[in-house]
């Protein structure tokens, strides 16, 4: 396969404009982090001090609105299941969290723009209620798994289509772009590490792997102003870290499950061995839930913390050092999100052909 129609100029323009979006990021998140310090209440005279813990936590968070611009935000479903019945209406009866809702069983309020709590009759949080609410809400985070899902439907349905009318021909458009990764996630990733059993786990190889890099890439790209933090979001990782750990297992053959309860050592090793090999069948999708949060979650607070920096020291003056630092980073962030795919692609790979080699 001739890899050299990757490198056109089309695609090194498109590498370009991207780049260069990535410049209006550092406009957005300041405006967003303007705005929170333009809310904050004053007892007295004067601004309080600016907060950059408060400002970044709310960013990497998850929230039942999605902030866009400035004021502008996009209100979300409330799905509650209680004790009484189900609960529906969307997040803007909140008003950002300044007023309680009455809904049909309970009167409801938005803690720390996350928690939805029951309000008693006092106006107090009522603890007893509030555990029996379960909170199926569409969140900023679950709207962005939708989001990415439906473009990964979209492009793919296009490519696949693009094959059947295209049979033998080269590739084209979003075809040519996308040939080269999926052939480099199977003859760089999966036949490597799994063996000549790859085919059956190309799918799940192909999916983690296109899914944590469009997540990646929409949480720094300005076309979404206050975009979700997916990945950074550790509840997704270990979905995606308890799915790995479910596939590995599940296709274990007899060798993978001999050198775990029965391994190659004195009987009387049993009772420390046995232990260490069950602790290592968890610790390997754990430390892929953690590798993936951290990165993520790391680099976007880098970023905020940098933007940061100017109301910090509410001068002008270090504002072009900070953008200059940002653009930077929103640069090598690029790098970072088809980094941590390939590498949580590749790790999982190397767990489900250790659990399935041959013994020879």
């Amino acid at each position: 396969m001739d890899f050299r129609h990757f490198f056109d100029s089309k695609k090194i323009s498109f590498i370009a404009i991207f780049a260069v979006f990535t410049t209006f990021s550092v406009a957005q998140t300041a405006d967003s982090t303007t705005t929170a310090t333009a809310s904050v209440s004053h007892e007295t005279h004067g601004e309080e001090e600016f907060k950059p813990t408060e400002v970044i936590m709310e960013h990497i968070g998850d929230s039942h609105d999605w902030h866009i611009v400035g004021h502008y935000s996009l209100p979300l479903p409330v799905i509650l299941y209680t004790d009484k019945g189900f609960e529906f209406f969307l997040s803007s009866q909140f008003h950002h969290g300044e007023h309680d809702y009455q809904g049909k069983h309970y009167t409801y309020r938005l803690v720390d723009k996350k928690k939805i709590q029951v309000v008693g009759a006092d106006g107090a949080i009522d603890e007893g209620a509030s555990k029996n609410v379960w909170d199926f809400s569409i969140t900023k985070n679950v709207a962005a798994i939708f989001l990415s899902v439906i473009l990964l439907v979209l492009i793919f349905s296009s490519v696949a289509r693009a094959y059947k009318k295209r049979a033998g021909k080269a590739p084209k458009g979003l075809q040519s772009f996308l040939e080269p990764i999926i052939l480099f996630v199977r003859d760089d990733i999966a036949r490597p590490n799994i063996g000549h059993k790859y085919a059956r786990f190309m799918p799940l190889l192909l999916t983690i792997f296109f899914f944590i890099w469009f997540n990646n890439l929409l949480g720094l790209i300005p076309i979404f102003p206050g975009a979700a933090n997916v990945t950074g979001n550790i509840a997704v990782t270990f979905v995606l870290a308890f799915i790995v750990l479910v596939v590995v297992n599940i296709n274990g053959n007899k060798h993978y499950w001999k050198h775990i309860l029965t391994p190659d050592v004195p009987w009387w090793l049993y009772p420390i061995m046995i232990p260490v090999e069950l602790v290592g069948v968890i610790s390997k999708p754990f430390a892929l839930m953690i590798r993936l949060f951290a990165n993520i979650t790391a680099g976007h607070i880098i970023i905020l913390s940098l933007i940061s920096l100017i109301f910090v020291f509410q001068s002008i003056a270090i504002a072009p050092v900070s953008v200059a630092f940002v653009l930077f980073m929103n640069v090598l962030e690029l790098l970072v999100a088809a980094l941590q795919a390939f590498i949580f692609t590749l790790l999982t790979a190397l767990f489900i052909g250790m659990a399935i080699e041959d013994h020879h």
